[in-house]
């Protein structure tokens, strides 16, 4: 009688572990498990891009087909912000000089990040050092930078200009003339970016396996021979990552560093477009012209970035044929 009991209890308390676990619904599976995980992880990035990118852009797109006063009154114009910016040769020298800063900056930074990223990857003593002094400009803000190098280069006062003298030349009125403004802008910004594209650069040199270059030597490759058929061949995607993230950078960054370097002087020969659109806003209110040159500031940048992507294969360039 004792045994029935006992399996009848055990009966009983199955029973009841089975519809417990019915009532708590149907288990994740693995799979689903991972979804969620993903998702949560996903969250926060893409909850981000939405406040701050995605929403205003939709919000600068909708803006600039309105007339606004200020912060008051909403007219609707249409195209009339797009049919005025096609008229505004301000604008349109301020897409040249544009197109000229990125022309010069990107080749420049990608050939300066390269090489520093080739000469810090040598074991050398202290060579630590010598990476974080580097990518240090990097982490500074762009208004010290500005402040900085706008004091170095001070045409009476600043320290570049005294040594030009002390080694027995005259200076030069390098933020006052039109002629050299822009190269001094583009000389900071590739001081300041160089860093960190250079550790990009450094990581995607330190995945290449060492056994290669150790065979490159035995077969009596040099050190150009061993950076032509094994260094940059392997170092095409990260290459495709600097040229992409850097021409990205050209064209909407650096309006910090304008603004308190020449506040886009001498004679608008440094005012960037991304400059020319903070003006327009924020110095005299048009808030619907400005989110109009924006937008047609992103389609340009998007153009190019297809370009990039369709000659390059994605990182790939002639590889896959």
């Amino acid at each position: 009688m004792s045994s029935v009991a006992a399996q009848e209890q055990r009966r009983a308390t199955a029973a009841a572990a089975r519809a417990s676990a019915a009532s708590k619904g149907p288990r994740l599976t693995r799979k689903h498990r991972e979804w969620l995980a993903a998702g949560l992880f996903l969250a926060p990035d893409v909850l981000g891009l939405l406040v701050f990118v995605a929403i205003p852009m939709v919000l600068s797109i909708v803006l600039s087909f309105f007339q606004v006063s200020g912060f008051g009154s909403y007219e609707w114009i249409g195209l009339g912000n797009y049919r005025r910016m096609l008229d505004d040769p301000l604008f349109w020298d301020s897409m040249k000089i544009t197109g000229l800063y990125v022309v010069i900056l990107v080749p420049v930074l990608f050939c300066v990040s390269l090489a520093l990223g080739l000469l810090v990857k040598q074991k050398l003593p202290g060579m630590g050092i010598y990476r974080t002094a580097l990518f240090l400009p990097y982490v500074i803000s762009l208004v010290v930078v500005g402040v900085l190098w706008k004091f170095l280069l001070d045409e009476q006062t600043g320290a570049v200009n005294r040594a030009m003298r002390a080694a027995g030349f005259d200076g030069e009125s390098w933020l006052g003339s039109p002629s050299l403004a822009l190269g001094c802008v583009i000389a900071v910004m590739v001081w300041v970016m160089m860093g960190y594209y250079m550790i990009i650069f450094l990581a995607g040199l330190q995945e290449i396996p060492k056994e290669f270059y150790e065979a490159a030597k035995l077969d009596g490759a040099g050190p150009w021979t061993a950076f032509r058929t094994i260094t940059w061949p392997l170092l095409r995607p990260t290459s495709f990552f600097v040229l992409l993230m850097s021409t990205v950078a050209a064209i909407t960054g650096g309006l910090d560093l304008i603004f308190v370097l020449t506040n886009g002087g001498p004679a608008n020969g440094t005012s960037l477009a991304i400059f020319y659109i903070y003006q327009q806003a924020f110095g005299f209110g048009e808030y619907g012209y400005a989110s109009a040159m924006g937008s047609f500031l992103v389609l340009i940048m998007v153009l190019i970035s297809a370009v990039i992507f369709k000659f390059t294969r994605g990182g790939r360039f002639d590889d896959g044929e």
